[in-house]
């Protein structure tokens, strides 16, 4: 298990990766972590990362499914938190910390 946190504006972004499982919550939610399903996605970061996206109803669907098969096409945690990592900070999310599980937080610089 991994635990990411993330600054996104005022806000701390909270991502649990276990397996192929990834959770998502927060500090304006409390403790709630929800998947990918659950949270609101910018119409505009997808269509940015999938152009092929634009102009399909479908999109919210289709991004939700590319990113769980990207997700479980990786074999480490670590790479799916790299990955995680990368994607984010395209987006303006600032890596905080990284905890993998039985260490210490370590801190990201990025």
């Amino acid at each position: 298990m991994i635990d990411l946190t993330f600054q996104f504006g005022g806000e701390m972004i909270l991502i649990k990766i276990e397996g192929n499982s990834v959770t998502f919550g927060s500090t304006d939610q409390g403790a709630q972590m929800a998947p990918i399903d659950g949270l609101k996605i910018d119409k505009k970061g997808v269509i940015k990362e999938f152009p092929d996206l634009k102009g399909n109803p479908e999109w919210r669907i289709e991004a939700i499914k590319r990113f769980k098969e990207k997700i479980r096409q990786m074999k480490t945690e670590r790479n799916k938190a790299d990955y995680i990592i990368s994607d984010l900070k395209k987006f303006g999310y600032i890596p905080k910390r990284i905890q993998i599980n039985g260490r210490r937080p370590e801190n990201i610089n990025g």
